[in-house]
């Protein structure tokens, strides 16, 4: 909460969005790497280096430590669901999943455009920060939701990249949160055309811009 997750590496105070600068693909780096990256600048960049070598077995505790904080949360809330700890893409990734009415019953910890589930997983980070010491990176999915929209941005990113391509326009993309943008820079860079993010949250969204002649 791929939280939401939050302060972006570059922002635009005091502008309309329509006025904000554009950024590349690699500004839409999860929201707390953004953070973690401005932090361990002004500490002199020893953090960042620390956990950039998180190893797995350090992963794999963030994972149980969330799984105990989240297995709590669904006994307070009376709601029943598995909890599925793995390692991908060098952070923990912890997913609650269930079947049939369980299932719905999760979905009210998504929200209608995941706003739930971002700040679940920021409170789950939280309370792993808290019990290791250290800034967690941690991806949290409740009834497949992350699962689901990625294939859903992949799709029409994909769609909108051959309407670049044939157009030779950019196309500006609806508002997304920083993950779900990542999604995108990652289909166009894969398509061969380039990316940039404009506007501020929650107007922040991607272009997609036709290659260069």
């Amino acid at each position: 909460m791929e939280s939401g997750e939050q302060a972006e590496a570059v922002t635009v105070k005091e502008r309309p969005v329509d006025d904000a600068e554009p950024t590349t693909a690699a500004d839409d780096i999860t929201t707390e790497e953004s953070s973690e990256a401005a932090e361990d600048t002004a500490a002199g960049g020893s953090k960042r280096s620390s956990r950039s070598r998180a190893s797995i077995k350090d992963l794999e505790e963030e994972g149980d430590v969330a799984a105990d904080y989240l297995e709590e949360f669904l006994d307070i809330v009376d709601v029943d669901g598995d909890i599925d700890i793995d390692v991908e893409n060098g952070r923990a990734s912890v997913a609650i999943v269930a079947d049939g009415a369980n299932d719905r019953a999760l979905r009210r910890f998504v929200g209608s455009s995941g706003e739930v589930l971002e700040a679940l997983q920021e409170l789950t980070r939280l309370a792993v920060q808290a019990n290791t010491g250290e800034r967690s990176r941690l991806m949290l999915d409740v009834a497949g939701y992350r699962a689901q929209r990625r294939a859903q941005l992949t799709e029409k990113a994909t769609k909108v990249c051959q309407q670049v391509k044939t157009s030779g326009k950019s196309v500006a993309m609806e508002p997304m949160s920083a993950f779900e943008r990542k999604i995108v820079h990652d289909v166009v860079a894969e398509a061969g055309l380039t990316s940039e993010s404009e506007g501020v949250d929650p107007n922040r969204h991607v272009v997609v811009l036709p290659a260069e002649s």
